[in-house]
């Protein structure tokens, strides 16, 4: 029997800094060796991708390009865990058919029965609205949620939910109605109706995507991610899709994937032929990401590439704020300040080499950033002490 080759945590923040922290030559290939980028905060696309582009430049506008021109090369979509990506355009098959087609199965479920129990509506009430929606946006293309409300008044229907407890509220049933319409592919977000930071989007009919059986999906998904992140273990992939461990097991032998031990003693998975472990790279490349970064959310057990101190990261739920990366590892977090400038801490006592890379790209940021000012939707404490 062949022995388990041992993935060192220094091994595998080597390979975190080789596959995601490289710079790239465009969006698409950013994207490409992200797998996904979240999309929950709108200005995390486009700062993730900047990040590990090897000419920043005008990266809003390049990023925008990809996202909004026709055809576009990305996509976004809710996708693993719920959760809104981008994703490149030619690979949302199979990660719809992987992640994406049971979230919109849930919600078409929850908001029939948001419907009957608010408004007593049925499937052919819905059937109905849903008709207008598609037949107002072929007449007017990359509407907003107002405007669609005013083309389709049905939208504008309000549903009482939780009728006589405290926390009774009326809701419309327009953003409902569109977010399901959009996790089904029927139709898709396209340009934002503010600036580039903004989560409020216009709407435009989507081509049909290809259908994809489910298991080959879940292992071009489990394939894909592999290569990104892996070495990660079952638990990892588990958590990062939301599959089942079923599921997770099926994909991962699927993909052909190689068994090897960490550092914790844990059985971790990378793509066939893929054991060989190198050092990092002289020096480390440091790089400023967004909350919420791909590199900070591909895996659920994370203290191999995070400081001591990492609490001030992290809110109340989990999120990961702003961080600093100084090779394959976080080092400290960063913050916009309201008069644009970044403001930054190093967490890691270890690291104080990386402080001048450290000032340079948080120069660099504050150039991409220009005019605009962000705050994470999720706000952690460090971020929150860094922006005051």
């Amino acid at each position: 029997m062949a022995q388990v080759r041992r993935f060192s945590d220094q091994a595998r923040r080597a390979r975190a800094a080789d596959r995601l922290m490289a710079r790239a030559g465009g969006v698409a290939d950013v994207v490409d060796r992200l797998v996904a980028v979240h999309a929950t905060d709108p200005a995390t696309v486009y700062l993730a991708i900047a990040a590990r582009l090897a000419g920043p430049g005008d990266a809003v506008r390049a990023v925008e390009q990809e996202l909004y021109a026709r055809p576009a090369r990305l996509t976004r979509m809710l996708a693993m865990r719920r959760t809104m990506f981008v994703v490149r355009r030619g690979f949302a098959p199979e990660v719809y058919a992987a992640a994406g087609r049971r979230v919109a199965v849930k919600l078409r479920k929850d908001l029939l029965a948001f419907l009957a129990e608010g408004g007593g509506w049925d499937a052919a009430w819905l059937d109905e609205v849903e008709a207008e929606v598609a037949a107002a946006l072929a007449a007017h293309p990359e509407s907003s949620g107002a405007q669609l409300s005013k083309l389709v008044p049905r939208l504008r229907e309000q549903v009482v939910v939780a009728r006589g407890k405290p926390y009774e509220a009326t809701q419309n049933v327009a953003s409902r109605i569109i977010r399901t319409m959009a996790a089904e592919g029927r139709i898709e977000r396209c340009t934002p109706a503010g600036s580039w930071t903004s989560g409020q989007f216009r709407w435009a009919l989507a081509e049909p995507l290809p259908e994809v059986p489910a298991e080959p999906a879940r292992a071009a998904l489990a394939e894909a991610w592999l290569g990104a992140y892996g070495p990660g273990t079952e638990a990892d992939l588990k958590w990062w899709t939301g599959w089942t461990l079923g599921e997770t097991r099926k994909a991962l032998a699927a993909a052909g994937a190689e068994a090897v031990v960490l550092d914790d003693g844990t059985t971790g998975y990378v793509l066939p032929g893929d054991a060989e472990t190198a050092e990092a790279a002289e020096p480390p490349a440091v790089r400023l990401l967004p909350a919420l970064d791909p590199a900070a959310m591909g895996w659920r057990e994370r203290g191999w590439f995070l400081p001591p101190d990492h609490e001030q990261l992290f809110d109340r739920t989990g999120n990961i704020g702003p961080t600093i990366w100084w090779g394959g590892q976080v080092v400290g977090g960063w913050a916009q300040r309201p008069d644009g400038t970044i403001a930054w801490r190093r967490l890691s006592p270890s690291h104080p080499a990386a402080d001048p890379q450290v000032a340079a790209a948080a120069a660099e940021l504050a150039s991409v950033l220009g005019a605009a000012r962000l705050t994470p939707r999720f706000r952690t404490p460090l971020e929150r002490a860094l922006s005051a």
